[in-house]
């Protein structure tokens, strides 16, 4: 299946020096990106690669460093209402051959797998986009009803 934003890069075009590319979403995507993943809308999806060879180059890994920038609408976990928020992230993740991904700890960077040579930067964005977001979005200046309030006081 291909995934809704989809930029692929042959691994071996990223050579010893590394290489820069930036990705962005259309508005087809961004309807997409919304859909999968369950929120009212992603105004915009921007995220800028550099790549270079791992320390595990000759088994394929890619080490990527990015900057994701986005403006999504999630819905109020308190008052229902939609709202508009930035989502900023700068990451690192290592890029490996399907099939030879490790029980990586929470100290380690993020493995995506890859297949047929291929790197796609598109879904590593929206991957990325995913962990970002807020599980419990709540809009500025929203409270709790009182009774809500009084039952959490106590």
């Amino acid at each position: 299946m291909t995934p809704e934003f989809s930029r692929p890069v042959p691994a071996d075009r990223i050579g010893g020096g590394g290489v820069s590319s930036v990705v962005e979403a259309t508005q087809a995507e961004r309807r997409a990106i919304a859909e999968r993943l369950r929120i009212p809308a992603v105004h915009a999806l921007r995220c800028a690669f550099t790549l270079s060879r791992g320390a595990e180059s000759a088994r394929g890994e890619i080490v990527a460093r990015g900057e994701l920038r986005a403006v999504v609408v999630q819905t109020c976990v308190v008052s229902g209402d939609d709202f508009e928020s930035e989502v900023m992230d700068d990451f690192r993740i290592r890029f490996v051959h399907a099939g030879t991904e490790t029980d990586t700890d929470v100290d380690e960077d993020d493995e995506l797998p890859y297949e047929h040579g291929m790197i796609d930067h598109g879904d590593a964005a929206v991957e990325q986009l995913a962990l970002n977001l807020d599980p419990y979005p709540r809009k500025p200046g929203a409270e709790l009803p009182g009774e809500a309030e009084e039952l959490r006081a106590s």
